[in-house]
């Protein structure tokens, strides 16, 4: 019987603390969601949506496409992806890559396991709370900022790009097909583990 045991970080254990100076340079907003960018495979990725109702790390197949990646490197995934309203969702496979969330001072290198679907979304990745809690990562939709630990122990504060965050939120108005919450659920009797998507409606 194999069992996956998943990784920590081995991350100092700091506070991460939002403050009044946090807000200096948060534009007025209703509710925007916090969308940052990162790093992978030496290139800059955009879009990126911290999101907390996510029980697993998500890379759409265009931006997967984007990175010049090779399929080979996709891993076999037996579970079912389905939408909101029932529709099934095309599941490509399981890669793990290299990320590194930087604010420009220090940054912070980890793996990242990422479900590789072929679905429409306004963002290209859907960073769940395998990753935020792996790195032990904090998000303020009301300070607009992520904090993280790097492993020297001094706090990362990466803004959220309220501008594309906004652009992102009018696309997904637009063709009704944003993905915000992923859950796994546990396997049925049939053995298949399914996993559900929320679209946003």
């Amino acid at each position: 019987m194999a069992v996956e045991v998943q990784q920590v970080d081995q991350t100092p254990d700091v506070d991460l603390v939002f403050t009044k100076a946090d807000l200096r340079d948060v534009i007025p907003h209703d509710n925007d969601l916090v969308v940052i960018s990162l790093v992978t495979t030496g290139m800059k990725v955009h879009r990126v949506l911290m999101d907390q109702g996510s029980s697993t790390d998500v890379m759409f197949f265009t931006t997967f496409n984007q990175l010049q990646l090779s399929t080979d490197r996709l891993r076999p995934c037996t579970e079912c992806l389905y939408g909101f309203v029932g529709d099934q969702v095309e599941v490509r496979g399981h890669i793990e890559l290299r990320k590194t969330f930087t604010d420009d001072t220090t940054s912070h290198t980890t793996n990242i396991r990422y479900l590789v679907v072929n679905a429409p979304s306004a963002y290209n990745i859907l960073l769940g709370r395998p990753t935020l809690n792996k790195i032990g990562a904090v998000a303020s939709t009301r300070h607009m900022k992520m904090k993280l630990p790097s492993l020297e122990g001094a706090v990362i504060t990466i803004k959220s790009d309220q501008k594309e965050a906004k652009k992102c939120y009018e696309n997904n108005l637009k063709t009704k097909r944003g993905v915000f919450a992923v859950t796994i659920r546990s396997p049925s009797e049939d053995g298949v583990t399914r996993v559900e998507i929320a679209w946003e409606i």
